[in-house]
């Protein structure tokens, strides 16, 4: 016990002589400072002005990630409130809405250097772009009645478009069917097609790589072509 007691107490020694020290130590660098001021100043100004930089750049750093989270936010909300646009809602809009919804479709999905290009003189594509593995892709947008058919001919002008533009992948994509001769088309020449089912998984949050894949499936037997005109007219 004894020696434990006396243990302490040495440390409580060596702590004391410390903080003497360091007040004997700050005391000094004070009275140096007060003495040689005349010289002193010139640095100390220049500590505080380069403190004052950088406080103002983490400042403007931290207020700018802030805005870029802010923006960030904004649209992957925006993006969340487009895909609850109905198929109905879509079938609304006049061409160069479309255009643009599906222009805005494929940013949403990492495609780069999308624009749309629709209109006079417009060589059979509305949309061109890049997908995000770096292929380059020409779009044809068709917003018809869902009680048309997509006709081989349409698939014909996209195809001409792609040799046009150089692009690696042609994608079609309509508010309804493709026909028979137009699947069979598609298919031949790998051109990707987004029928109105799938457009409606595009549109509600699917992304366009995996549209990709399932390229002009879907569109069912004789019955389901029944029901669609059952339903469409």
């Amino acid at each position: 016990m004894t020696a434990r007691r006396g243990r302490r107490t040495a440390a409580g020694r060596r702590r004391e002589a410390r903080r003497r020290t360091g007040s004997v130590g700050g005391a000094l660098l004070l009275l140096l400072v007060v003495v040689f001021w005349s010289a002193v100043w010139p640095y100390a100004a220049g500590v505080l002005i380069l403190g004052g930089l950088g406080l103002t750049g983490w400042w403007l750093w931290r207020t700018d990630r802030m805005a870029r989270g802010r923006d960030v936010a904004w649209r992957r909300e925006d993006a969340v409130r487009a895909g609850h646009r109905t198929l109905a809602q879509v079938d609304a809009m006049t061409g160069t809405e479309f255009e643009e919804l599906v222009a805005g479709l494929c940013r949403r999905d990492g495609c780069t250097e999308v624009r749309r290009v629709g209109g006079a003189g417009d060589n059979g594509a509305d949309v061109v772009g890049r997908l995000p593995d770096g292929r380059s892709m020409v779009v044809q947008c068709k917003r018809y009645a869902p009680s048309s058919t997509i006709a081989s001919r349409e698939l014909r002008d996209l195809l001409g478009s792609r040799v046009h533009f150089g692009a690696d992948v042609a994608i079609f994509v309509t508010t309804t069917r493709f026909s028979r001769p137009s699947e069979t088309f598609a298919a031949g020449h790998g051109i990707v097609t987004v029928h109105r089912d799938h457009l409606g998984l595009w549109n509600s949050g699917a992304s366009l790589e995996s549209l990709l894949g399932v390229s002009g499936t879907g569109q069912g037997d004789t019955r389901h072509r029944a029901r669609w005109k059952k339903t469409y007219g």
